[in-house]
């Protein structure tokens, strides 16, 4: 998912080069979603780690 994220803010990117600007926003927004449910997955994952005794 973070390799999702980092397409789109390489499209957001290119696209403000090039003076895209509705683009850019849209690719900018989808950036920004896809990084903070990246992120939550990653604490919540990094907490049910945690949770688990090793045997």
């Amino acid at each position: 998912m973070l390799k999702w994220t980092l397409i789109f803010l390489v499209v957001a990117l290119v696209a403000g080069i090039f003076g895209f600007f509705n683009i850019v926003a849209a690719a900018a927004s989808i950036a920004k979603v896809l990084f903070f449910i990246f992120l939550v997955l990653f604490i919540i994952s990094l907490f049910a780690g945690r949770s688990r005794r090793p045997l």
